[in-house]
């Protein structure tokens, strides 16, 4: 059983940066693929990013975030993290730590299976 937990939200001042953390534990063959998304208050979950945990070259950031998102993964401390930078309101929203034991990085959050129990990001202005 694969377990998720995210730390590192809180309250940050727009145009700041945040790096959120997320400590896994569990068979490795069931989170080949981790990753993040977030939840903004009326809106549907959104894809932020995903890395192949064997393979840390091979991460999928979406168009609209790219170069302002980083993911990286540290292998001894089994964990993923998430740095955003210059940070916005609009970025205001519980962050998920994802992970999936499918090899190929979906956009989907059907696709997968574990989810941590999310961290809450305000940006205020």
């Amino acid at each position: 059983q694969v377990q998720l937990a995210e730390s590192g939200g809180g309250l940050v001042q727009a145009g700041g940066s945040l790096r959120l953390s997320c400590a896994a534990s569990g068979p490795t063959s069931n989170r080949l693929t981790m990753g993040w998304f977030r939840l903004r208050s009326g809106k549907d979950r959104e894809f932020l990013g995903a890395l192949r945990w064997n393979d840390e070259s091979t991460i999928y950031y979406p168009d609209s975030f790219t170069g302002r998102l980083f993911i990286s993964r540290d292998g001894s401390a089994e964990a993923v993290y998430l740095q955003i930078n210059e940070l916005k309101l609009e970025d205001t929203a519980v962050y998920f730590c994802v992970a999936s034991g499918r090899f190929d990085i979906s956009t989907k959050p059907w696709d997968y299976g574990y989810w941590g129990p999310g961290t809450q990001v305000t940006v205020s202005s």
